[in-house]
């Protein structure tokens, strides 16, 4: 699996990562709870979430690395959807395990 995450700094991690949980849940298994959420997209490809008092991080694993910006950016559009009240700035994500 190809991994790669962004943090982003907001005092409404927690609400976004709600929302965006509960929007794909209309077309994915989603699981999640007041901390973290999962949207697997597919058997090999899918978003894992982490929020805090301080922000929220996403994390994207999948196999298929020449889709891998394609995703980050459908998952910040959709994130900048619920967030339009807030600037949070460029999304900056970085390769990991």
């Amino acid at each position: 699996m190809i991994v790669s995450s962004a943090r982003i700094a907001t005092p409404n991690g927690r609400r976004y990562m709600t929302q965006l949980c509960k929007h794909w849940a209309h077309k994915f298994e989603v699981a999640y709870d007041e901390n973290q959420g999962l949207v697997p997209f597919s058997p090999d490809r899918r978003c894992r979430m982490a929020a805090d008092a301080e922000g929220l991080t996403l994390t994207i694993e999948m196999e298929d690395a020449e889709q891998m910006e394609r995703m980050q950016a459908v998952v910040i559009d959709h994130l900048k959807r619920f967030a339009f009240r807030e600037d949070l700035g460029e999304v900056a994500w970085t390769a990991g395990s």
